[in-house]
């Protein structure tokens, strides 16, 4: 990679302007075309959009927020934001409640809002309470624009005007630009009402560029089609301001009339677009890896039957990647080569036949589905990051990797595994995974107290739990602390939710949530007897008899669903992180049986250990129902 002295996002792309100018750099589906916008014109209509938003009146450093799906637009506009000096707070569209919304929009201090027009009407049911929003830019034209809405083709106009005007406008802006100045502030998702606004400087993204591009590099001819939110700085960083560094291109996916349309066009869109590379994230391997699955069984049961047999001889030969083909195995080699011919090259065309390999971010990506798309010449790379650290950390690359691992460190970083008194452990020990680098974020915005406990003497404390090995790869194991991580990589924290669902429900004694990148969420529960035998009479029933128990289980039921919408507590929470399953419980958890530490804390580790069978069986459909056999057996 050529040595960019890259101070600020602006310097990254006048550089890739310079030296690509002419080079496509974003890929978007309009109709049936995909059209591509080059490097040139994306650094034109960022400026055009610039001036347009000086003359709404934006100031240096003004907060502006966006909700939108991915697409062009978003990216010029994060680009235009920056070039007026201003800090882009993006937003996830999968942000459902209003509650939520309002929050980051006024913690942030936003005083404007790109919005794309799916995503309009969760704005204007809020609006009225944003007293400080001066400007709605709206990316789709309207029938009727409400008051503070304005269509984006007309801010670009404005900003024609003014930049016909006065020619130097926005770069006299863009010197007042600092390494040090904020580029975005990322909201990760906190379990009660506070999310945290994690800061994310210039430097911080052009760092963790460099860093990156230490374990691989990209070729201007690449593209990538970005599947994941655009809103995550994993985008960001490995999807478009990466490519943007090498004068490679990205594309978007179409989005549909509803969520469900839009993730349908994801094999679409690959296939017509061809990319030579994937950001990828674990709920949609595990997707990918179905698809596939079903496609071969459909081909009746001879092609089951082989591709099997492959998958097989695949997995004996690559092991873990690094050591493939070793030693006898190396006799696998040509029988391989014909089933790439015959099998694995057939499927690799669903993903338009060019791609050569996944880029795997957030959670931990099981061994087995690594060595499943390896297989098949497709590997994905795992690897490990968090948006405090702009977000990468390790990965593995096409010429270092070991499946199973997060990959190796990106460099400039320093990195420690420590123990819960902060003393460094050596290699192979677990402890909390701790590092220092220009990629540390500057701080959680307006939150001093987390920043302070979260950066210690300029080292950042991840909260997640990993080891070294001696070749250099880190192996990341889960949380330091408890944390729960949903299919799509989404961390949370359960303590809120527990303690409010005890608090709240007199029926609840203790209760254990369980999410380690399943589909859904479950709790482990331990009923308040006493209070539900009570219930029961009360309701004429006998407490010994079936109706009785079906009675209580559907009491408990109600003091979680009064989390849900229409509930008495409706909105406390997102509803994605509320249990679907429940498994009651015959004995609490106590300092006697090891449940309990001598703190009184529920050990999370120990309970998910004894009950890992339980566990298994709610997520089985059968067992969605808080009425179940094993639950009307815990209420003797």
């Amino acid at each position: 990679m050529h040595n960019m002295q890259k101070t600020t996002i602006i310097d990254l792309l006048n550089t890739s302007v310079e030296k690509y100018s002419g080079n496509p750099f974003l890929w978007e589906k309009i109709g049936n075309d995909w059209k591509s916008t080059t490097y040139q014109q994306t650094k034109d209509k960022a400026t055009e959009l610039a001036a347009g938003l000086i003359s709404l009146g934006v100031q240096f450093s003004d907060k502006i927020a966006l909700l939108s799906e991915g697409r062009n637009a978003w990216i010029i506009s994060e680009l235009g934001i920056l070039h007026t000096g201003a800090i882009n707070i993006p937003l996830s569209i999968k942000l459902e409640e209003s509650n939520d919304l309002i929050f980051r929009l006024t913690h942030s201090e936003a005083k404007f809002i790109f919005v794309s027009g799916g995503q309009l009407k969760k704005i204007r049911n809020i609006i009225s309470q944003l007293p400080d929003i001066q400007k709605l830019i709206v990316f789709d034209n309207q029938e009727n624009f409400e008051e503070k809405e304005i269509f984006i083709e007309n801010v670009f106009e404005l900003g024609k005007k003014l930049l016909a005007k006065e020619p130097t406008c926005v770069q006299k802006r863009v010197e007042q630009i600092k390494p040090e100045s904020l580029a975005n502030i990322a909201y990760t998702s906190g379990t009660t009402a506070m999310p945290k606004g994690v800061m994310l400087t210039h430097r911080n993204y052009t760092a963790n560029i460099e860093q990156a591009f230490t374990l691989m590099t990209i070729p201007p001819t690449y593209r990538t089609l970005i599947i994941l939110p655009l809103d995550h700085c994993f985008a960001h960083v490995a999807g478009f301001y990466g490519f943007m560094a090498f004068g490679a291109s990205v594309g978007t996916v179409q989005t549909g009339k509803t969520p469900l349309e839009t993730l349908k066009n994801i094999p679409l869109n690959i296939k017509e677009l061809q990319p030579d590379l994937l950001l990828s994230v674990p709920a949609l391997a595990k997707n990918f890896r179905k698809n596939i699955e079903l496609n071969i069984r459909a081909k009746g049961k001879f092609v089951l039957t082989l591709f099997n047999f492959a998958m097989k001889t695949a997995y004996s030969y690559n092991k873990e990647g690094y050591n493939r083909g070793k030693n006898w195995h190396i006799l696998q080699k040509p029988l391989l080569l014909l089933f790439d011919k015959i099998l694995f090259a057939q499927i690799r065309q669903a993903f338009g036949g060019k791609l050569k390999f996944f880029i795997g971010g957030g959670a931990l990506l099981d061994i087995e589905l690594q060595r499943f798309f390896y297989a098949i010449g497709i590997p994905m790379f795992q690897g490990y990051g968090l948006s405090e650290a702009t977000p990468i950390i390790s990965a593995n690359a096409q010429e270092n990797h070991k499946l199973g691992s997060s990959g190796f460190l990106v460099k400039p970083m320093d990195l420690k595994i420590c123990d819960l008194e902060g003393n460094e452990l050596p290699n192979f020990q677990k402890g909390e995974i701790v590092i220092r680098g220009e990629n540390v974020m500057s701080g959680y915005y307006k939150n001093e107290q987390n920043t302070a406990e979260t950066i210690v003497d300029n080292w950042l404390h991840t909260g997640d739990m990993g080891y070294m090995d001696n070749s250099g790869f880190l192996y990341v194991v889960g949380r330091f602390k408890s944390l729960l991580i949903g299919s799509d990589g989404e961390k949370y924290s359960p303590e809120g939710i527990e303690e409010a669902m005890c608090d709240c429900s007199r029926y609840i004694e203790q209760i254990v949530l369980h999410n380690n990148q399943n589909p859904y969420t479950i709790a482990l529960l331990v009923p308040n007897k006493e209070a539900m035998k009570r219930h029961v009479e009360r309701n004429g029933l006998n407490w010994d008899s079936r109706e009785g128990k079906i009675c209580a289980l559907n009491r408990l039921q109600r003091g979680i669903d009064a989390y849900r919408k229409g509930g008495a507590h409706a909105g406390e929470f997102p509803e994605r992180w509320l249990p679907t399953a429940v498994a009651v419980l015959e004995e609490p958890f106590t300092e006697q049986n090891g449940l309990l530490n001598s703190t009184m804390k529920i050990v999370r580790g120990k309970v998910e250990k004894r009950y890992e069978k339980r566990i298994e069986k709610l997520y089985l459909p059968e067992n969605k129902d808080i009425v179940n056999e094993e639950n009307i057996k815990a209420l003797v």
